[in-house]
């Protein structure tokens, strides 16, 4: 049995006994029922996941997955592949937003160079498991071969659980690589059966004329390979990415090991729509950072059923949203904790 298998049976319900428990309490505190909404909800479910029926807070970690993307020969995206191996740096140097919102929020940053398209200098806290040297040109033929696709996912679930293991309660994912976008859309237009042109956006700010172009290439993508929705690992070999892939492994992992995972904008959300279809259940373990500003978002979120916990107006990836609902989500816990119940404060809840 293959590293993907054995953690896609790992895979269970939530705990339905606990989250009656939970919302038990949540009912009882000193509030009017369900007036505290979506921190009531995340409480909830963070219990279901945990099953503890007050969990504590959980010490946090974020994990951002590095790749290239051979659709950029299309004329995709307005900044050159250069920047990904740079940005690599600027987040393991602490300057990037992802650097400054992990430290914000306490969380260890994880760094992880799965298909980056040039070798990166033997620095610090750059986590090298390349799977290859970015992805082909989808445009042209397949994004990855169905093994390359299985490894970057196993990759993925490697680092989740290796993060796991160090103590992380809570993760985030995030992203880096020019030109992600693309077969982020790709994906999505797979499985929401809408045009491409209702699921693309500007991603990194593409003008009206670079717009069209990267209409046209995600087009042509789907007409040359015929991704099949039935079959994840065939649409994420197809126009997918190894960053993607690698993200839906973190997820997938999260899941079987009953973490939380917090799902960032556009391409976290294509590898958790991958996620999903490969593990219905998992779904259940995912958290909604926010509502990015790419079009396709909202269709992903719809898709997975979920709501985000943020509307920032933000596009710009790496996790950026997932670091910022970090605190949203601690709000919840300590809702849940240390909110007295009407009989431990004297208050009358009777009507």
């Amino acid at each position: 049995m293959t590293k993907l298998e054995q953690t896609l049976q790992q895979i269970k319900p939530l705990d339905e006994e606990v989250m009656e428990k939970t919302q038990a309490r949540l009912d009882d505190l000193t509030k009017p029922v369900g007036s505290l909404g979506m921190l009531e909800n995340i409480a909830k479910q963070i219990a279901g996941i945990t099953g503890s029926v007050v969990p504590e807070l959980p010490k946090k970690a974020a994990i951002l997955m590095a790749g290239d993307h051979g659709i950029v020969k299309e004329g995709v995206a307005p900044f050159p592949q250069e920047v990904t191996p740079q940005m690599v740096l600027n987040f393991v140097n602490g300057g990037a937003a992802m650097s400054v919102l992990a430290r914000h929020e306490n969380a260890k940053l994880y760094v992880v160079d799965i298909g980056v398209a040039s070798d990166l200098p033997d620095v610090p806290n750059i986590i090298k498991r390349k799977v290859a040297y970015g992805t082909k040109n989808m445009a042209e033929g397949p994004a990855m071969t169905y093994e390359e696709a299985t490894q970057a996912v196993e990759v993925g679930i490697d680092i989740a659980e290796m993060v796991i293991r160090e103590g992380a309660g809570i993760i985030a994912i995030g992203e880096m690589g020019i030109g992600n976008t693309s077969p982020s859309s790709a994906i999505i237009a797979t499985y929401s059966n809408l045009p491409v042109k209702n699921v693309v956006g500007r991603g990194t700010g593409v003008d009206d004329e670079k717009l069209k172009i990267k209409i046209a290439a995600i087009e042509k993508a789907l007409t040359v390979n015929k991704p099949n929705p039935k079959n994840p690992l065939d649409v994420l070999s197809k126009v997918g990415g190894f960053e993607i892939a690698g993200l839906t492994g973190v997820i997938l992992a999260c899941a079987a090991n009953r973490v939380p995972v917090i799902i960032d904008g556009f391409i976290s959300g294509a590898a958790a729509v991958i996620a999903k279809e490969m593990s219905p259940l998992a779904v259940n373990y995912m958290l909604g950072s926010h509502l990015s500003e790419e079009p396709g978002h909202k269709i992903i979120l719809d898709f997975l059923g979920i709501k985000p916990i943020l509307m920032m107006n933000m596009r710009l990836g790496e996790g950026t949203g997932a670091a910022l609902a970090m605190n949203v989500i601690d709000a919840s816990l300590k809702i849940l904790k240390e909110m007295s119940t009407f009989s431990e404060a004297g208050v009358s809840n009777k009507l």
